[in-house]
């Protein structure tokens, strides 16, 4: 008797809870406090929050994060422990319900899926009225590589001072990076392919950098523009026929997935969207992207990521480093789209403001709403919104490109050092 009860005392969670599992149900607190009461991207916050809540508990059953992505001792210790599998459930034996759920971020589901969704919003008119556009959307991939950079030499040069801090191989460098593009479902495909273990931290820091845009993003714009670059009008786009705007997603899809394949399946999720939307042709999928089903794939990726972000992953010295170069990464990105934007008006006359640069980061919408409102602060007459489109939508095509060129390059390398 005394045995039996002593067993259902130790099941109890919080008699096996560490600090560290303390700390991050604080940060799961924290975040759910901001998308429920501060409104802070509810759709993927909330998620997100609760997932990270849960993944947390002692003695969950339902825990979803991949064995692999943990240490050797950690996966000992989660196996040993009675009612505490993170991975399956231990009364039935089947998997658990986070793990089914991971699943969609495991077999790269789910960053296409949000694809498909985006480019059933996106308009391409901007950008194929304005070709010139594209360049300051690769220009704005500038903090992509920065941030690369900054890992590789920050890894290297601090792990032999900070004790537990492991060097980043230069493929985790590369998912890193690809914070800079701004797009949360392209830094998770990133990070699934080249840098699982750092998904956790990769993906929040992306998402997270994405809702502080309007902080991020002014201090530069000021900082790198003159009050009359500010105030320049620019001419209004030329019209793009519905034939033009039907056959650029084609025409998109067949030279990425040509040219750069380890990038097809984001780029063809994105123009599928974009033609189910321009084609007119299924109305009814169209308004479901753009809607239900969005919000409901969103939701599943916020509750994945936070469900991996256990405190033996999330809490180290790494993801600090992580979040720092996130930070630098959109800062540099929106310098090198700011720069492009000031030589393309400088080579066309003084016809494009500088403004519209921070929109080669690909925060959809909020880059765009970001140029529009410091354009009207300067002067009331100017509307650079569907300008700011084009730059915007060359971002996101951009770093779904630079992450296809960084997957085809360094997973040979990847299997050459296991």
């Amino acid at each position: 008797m005394i045995n039996f009860l002593k067993s259902i005392v130790d099941s109890f969670g919080i008699l096996n809870m560490t600090p560290q599992q303390g700390i991050m149900i604080i940060v799961a607190l924290f975040f759910l406090y901001l998308s429920v009461a501060k409104k802070i991207e509810p759709l993927l916050l909330l998620g997100l929050a609760f997932g990270m809540l849960i993944a947390n508990l002692p003695s969950s059953i339902t825990m979803g994060v991949d064995l692999n992505v943990l240490s050797e001792e950690t996966r000992k210790a989660a196996n040993a422990a009675p009612l505490s599998s993170y991975y399956i459930n231990p009364v039935s034996g089947n998997p658990g319900l986070l793990n089914i759920i991971y699943k969609g971020i495991k077999l790269v589901v789910f960053p296409p899926m949000i694809f498909l969704c985006i480019g059933s919003m996106t308009d391409f008119g901007p950008l194929i009225a304005s070709p010139k556009s594209f360049l300051i959307g690769l220009g704005a991939q500038f903090g992509i590589f920065v941030s690369m950079g900054i890992s590789y030499m920050a890894g290297k040069y601090l792990s032999p001072y900070i004790p537990g801090l492991e060097e980043f191989k230069i493929w985790e460098c590369a998912a890193i990076g690809i914070i800079g593009g701004a797009d949360g479902p392209t830094a998770v495909y990133t990070s699934i392919m080249l840098a699982p273990k750092l998904l956790p931290a990769i993906s929040i820091a992306a998402f997270s950098y994405m809702a502080l845009v309007p902080f991020i993003q002014p201090p530069f714009m000021r900082l790198l523009t003159t009050k009359k670059e500010r105030m320049i009008v620019m001419p209004e786009p030329k019209q793009v026929t519905q034939s033009q705007k039907i056959m650029f997603p084609i025409i998109l899809a067949i030279v990425v997935l040509l040219l750069i394949p380890a990038a097809g399946a984001l780029i063809a999720m994105l123009c599928l969207g974009n033609l189910i939307k321009e084609s007119g042709a299924v109305d009814r999928i169209a308004r479901a992207l753009q809607g239900d089903f969005l919000s409901i794939v969103t939701l599943f990726v916020g509750f994945s990521i936070g469900s991996s972000a256990t405190a033996e992953i999330f809490l180290t010295f790494q993801t600090i480093i992580i979040l720092l170069c996130g930070v630098i990464a959109f800062a540099f990105g929106t310098v090198g789209g700011i720069v492009i934007a000031k030589i393309l008006n400088v080579i066309t006359g003084g016809k494009v403001n500088p403004l519209i640069g921070n929109a080669g980061v690909s925060a959809m919408p909020m880059a765009a709403r970001i140029s529009q409102k410091m354009g009207i602060k300067y002067n009331p007459d100017n509307y650079l919104l569907m300008h700011a489109m084009g730059p915007l939508v060359s971002g996101v095509i951009g770093s779904a490109i630079c992450s296809g060129i960084f997957i085809t390059y360094f997973v040979p390398l990847m299997n050459m050092a296991k």
